[in-house]
């Protein structure tokens, strides 16, 4: 009976998600295999590089990441470019110091610049934002193995431009597949052999897609691979507690199990 009542909760809470995407005008936001996905999954190091250039060169124009450090590009389990990359990397953006009442570079210890443009997002948590039931659709548990779905949102926008566009009240929107509701004020901000990357790895509109989507998970998430370092370190510690405990409880108790008792 039990298990009866627990198939039918479960079934009644996907088809009631379902629903509520369907009612909402959810676009269609296809899964991607990232690196860092499942319990022992981890960034891409060469990939969040990458990411990182695609958005300086192209996303930073507009939007900031106002809540991530600068010095975190070098730490382990992110991008972890060398200090003195950093510093230069740094460098490159201006910041309004009031103690010289004047703009000065950016250092190591300030942040990324916030968004240029009023009506553009800041990117800083975007992934986290779309997480939970954004992107391959389907029950929690689901979401749990396949991803958070944040990341496969961005890649499904980046890449789900048709080329048709309208016009409203003089703002000019573009067709999105992944866009809920179909249509996004947002221009297509990719387009073929638009950046070369160091390394030579592919820079069709799609891998670049995925690595600054990857890259945008690692600013929500920096400390994403230190967790999941400290799960594991914490189911193997029970693991291990939960056999010495049995070990000792058989131990204890085979004395009396052995005797028996007259009544």
């Amino acid at each position: 009976m039990l298990k009866k009542l627990s198939i039918a909760a479960l079934a009644a809470l996907t088809f009631s998600a379902g629903g509520a995407m369907a009612a909402g005008g959810e676009g269609h936001v296809h899964d991607v295999d990232f690196s860092f996905e499942g319990p022992f999954g981890k960034f891409d190091q060469n990939q969040l590089q990458r990411g990182l250039q695609v958005y300086t060169e192209v996303c930073a124009a507009c939007h900031g990441l106002r809540y991530v450090p600068l010095r975190t590009l070098a730490d382990e389990g992110g991008p972890h470019l060398p200090e003195d990359q950093v510093r230069a990397y740094a460098a490159q953006f201006d910041i309004y110091d009031p103690a010289i009442d004047d703009d000065r570079s950016r250092i190591v210890t300030d942040h990324f610049p916030e968004s240029g443009l009023e009506n553009a997002p800041d990117l800083s948590l975007m992934a986290k934002a779309r997480a939970g039931f954004h992107g391959p659709y389907g029950t929690g548990i689901n979401q749990f193995f396949k991803g958070m779905g944040g990341p496969e949102y961005i890649t499904s926008i980046l890449t789900g431009y048709t080329g048709e566009e309208k016009e409203e009240a003089g703002t000019t929107f573009y067709e999105n597949t992944a866009f809920p509701g179909g249509w996004i004020a947002m221009a297509p901000p990719l387009f073929e052999d638009q950046l070369e990357f160091a390394d030579g790895h592919s820079n069709d509109v799609h891998h670049v897609a995925e690595d600054v989507s990857a890259f945008l998970m690692w600013t929500a998430e920096p400390k994403m691979m230190a967790r999941k370092q400290a799960g594991l370190t914490g189911v193997l510690f029970l693991a291990v507690l939960s056999v010495l405990l049995y070990l000792t409880n058989k131990k204890l108790w085979a004395p009396v199990k052995g005797k028996k008792f007259e009544v």
